[in-house]
């Protein structure tokens, strides 16, 4: 059973879209309790990296409409990271930049 932890930069994030959708921390715990049972989800992004698709409730559009959850994960520690949360409709990708950048600011890299 891997253990689920959130950086700043997720949280914040999260915040935002809670704002726009409340049903989002009910489908995040949902999600994090799946990554803890199996953490290989979703399309390999590189360096331990994958991009979960994650549906929103309240939009009603199921996993292709809904968010994208980035999470490193390293199997020594048996930790999962959740790096960045945001809505397809508003972003549709991370960077290659962008994902160094987060893994270097939380220590992962």
């Amino acid at each position: 059973m891997f253990k689920v932890y959130t950086i700043e930069h997720f949280d914040r994030e999260l915040k935002k879209l809670l704002k726009k959708y409340p049903s989002v921390a009910a489908d995040l715990r949902k999600l994090g309790e799946s990554l803890a049972e199996n953490p290989f989800q979703g399309k390999q992004l590189g360096k331990d990296c994958y991009k979960v698709r994650m549906a929103i409730s309240s939009k009603s559009q199921g996993k292709s409409g809904g968010a994208r959850v980035i999470i490193c994960v390293k199997i020594s520690a048996e930790v999962v990271t959740l790096l960045s949360i945001y809505d397809k409709s508003a972003q549709s990708d991370i960077a290659d930049k962008v994902l160094i950048q987060l893994l270097k600011n939380s220590g992962l890299l």
